[in-house]
């Protein structure tokens, strides 16, 4: 079946609109001077919120990344237990480039994502999510769906990408270790090698899934400040690494953090990093 094209108005990568991204990265980058002085600006900064990323679900934990089913239930009944409200990645990104003006969030918000497409992303999180009316954000590179045995196929991720709850966002194209890829080419090679992998993964979903993608997780979450420019040159608003700390509008956004959730992570460690994050806001 030919796919449509991917339309115009899906990736807004104008030199205008590039410029400014570049510009807002690169005053980002160089350091927080224009928080200094602004209580609005200061108040957003000591905000803290938990954007917690899996990658797979079993019964049991097979390797590093696979959650058992059983912990993630415990883990979703300590958000609700917290009285967590999960908003939408995007939510949290528009707050963050909003800066002081004006933007807010709710109280104990907490973003949910999900990296790499497994297929246990569709059968085992996503019904448990749509549930509770929970959103989350997927993060993929294509070149796994319906290739990889352990990848969702394109049709369940169109089914996920149809529903209001779920974004579908960037990962890559095939999900390299950019930083030792750069060390070992050429610059003018690894720059156009990297330019591809955000390319073709932010093309290659919005003409799939008919949906816009401006957000990415770095894989591995290793990235660098070229790295980031590259990223804003693509047309991306902001970018995802990890840290196993709660996100602040005082994070960069092309290297926010996120807390890894793995089967270590038992609800009661989860408890503790919710009330460290929410430690300045008042009881819900």
């Amino acid at each position: 079946m030919t796919l449509p094209a991917t339309p115009r108005s899906l990736s807004a990568t104008g030199a205008g609109l590039v410029d400014r991204r570049r510009r807002a990265l690169v005053c980002s980058l160089a350091g927080a001077a224009a928080w200094a002085g602004a209580p609005a600006a200061l108040a957003a900064a000591a905000r803290h919120v938990p954007i917690l990323v899996f990658h797979r679900f079993a019964a049991a934990a097979l390797d590093s990344m696979t959650l058992r089913v059983a912990n993630f239930e415990s883990q979703l009944r300590m958000l609700e237990r917290f009285s967590c409200q999960v908003i939408p990645l995007s939510e949290w990104v528009a707050w963050r480039l909003a800066g002081a003006a004006g933007a807010s969030l709710p109280p104990r918000a907490v973003v949910l994502t999900a990296d790499d497409g497994h297929r246990s992303q569709f059968e085992v999180m996503a019904p448990l999510l749509r549930e509770r009316n929970w959103p989350v954000t997927l993060f993929v590179y294509p070149s796994a769906i319906s290739n990889a045995a352990y990848a969702m196929t394109w049709p369940q991720l169109r089914e996920l990408a149809a529903s209001p709850l779920v974004s579908v966002q960037s990962h890559t194209f095939w999900h390299p270790n950019l930083l030792r890829e750069r060390e070992r080419m050429p610059p003018d090679a690894f720059r156009r090698f990297a330019a591809d992998q955000l390319t073709r993964s932010r093309s290659t979903l919005e003409q799939r899934l008919s949906r816009p993608v401006d957000l990415l997780a770095w894989p591995f979450g290793l990235s660098d400040e070229g790295l980031a420019l590259q990223a804003a040159e693509a047309g991306y608003q902001a970018a995802f690494a990890l840290g196993n700390r709660s996100a602040s509008a005082a994070d960069p956004p092309f290297a926010v953090p996120r807390h890894l959730m793995v089967d270590s992570v038992d609800a009661h460690q989860l408890a503790a990093r919710l009330q460290a994050a929410f430690s300045s806001e008042a009881p819900p």
